[in-house]
């Protein structure tokens, strides 16, 4: 399989759970400002979760556009991914329709976590398969980034028993955190070398 294709199946898959997400969106019942007040949290959840999703699909971008060449243990660490992703609208959805309640808004953050795991497991094989010296390799360094947004969800999700504000706090952070895509692989395939 080649990267295109990996990268459009890949594509094709984050769409269709961001369809998926809207379609779950209920509509409001009255055409008053007050009528979007219970629908609000479910909102909110779309939007936070729409954001999440578009972080992914930049980055997995940037990614698969740096990598050469895939094999079998990355098409694999990309299903893993995918799989994680493919739990986002069931968990955008039940935090939304419970208005942020401690367990839903916890069970959030173990998806979110763990898509973040996914996602370190499929950089690291794409660096696995290039070698040590590849753009991919250079650019992602230490991965600052990864490993502090994989310590924030872990504190997030008991912190959703304490008060589930503090949990969306946090991942409200995370996502701010991600939001412009990764600089260090763009500016690795343009040959510049911009620090992030």
């Amino acid at each position: 399989m080649t990267k295109t294709r990996l990268e459009a199946f890949s594509d094709a898959v984050i769409a269709i759970l961001i369809t998926i997400m809207i379609l779950e969106l209920k509509i409001p019942h009255g055409a008053t400002w007050d009528a979007l007040t219970p629908v609000l949290p479910s909102f909110l959840s779309y939007v936070l979760s729409y954001i999440y999703l578009g972080i992914y699909w930049t980055n997995h971008h940037h990614m698969i556009h740096a990598t050469e060449r895939i094999s079998g243990g990355v098409l694999w660490a990309n299903l893993h991914l995918l799989f994680w992703l493919s739990l986002v609208p069931f968990a955008t959805g039940w935090m939304g329709d419970n208005h942020n309640a401690p367990l839903p808004t916890a069970v959030y953050g173990a998806v979110l976590v763990l898509a973040a795991i996914a996602y370190t497991i499929l950089q690291t094989r794409i660096i696995a398969v290039q070698g040590p010296h590849s753009k991919l390799a250079t650019a992602v360094g230490s991965d600052r980034k990864g490993k502090i947004s994989i310590v924030l969800y872990l504190i997030a999700i008991p912190a959703a028993f304490v008060h589930q504000l503090i949990s969306d706090a946090i991942y409200v952070t995370v996502a701010l955190i991600w939001l412009v895509p990764d600089r260090r692989i763009e500016s690795r395939l343009n040959g510049t070398d911009a620090r992030s």
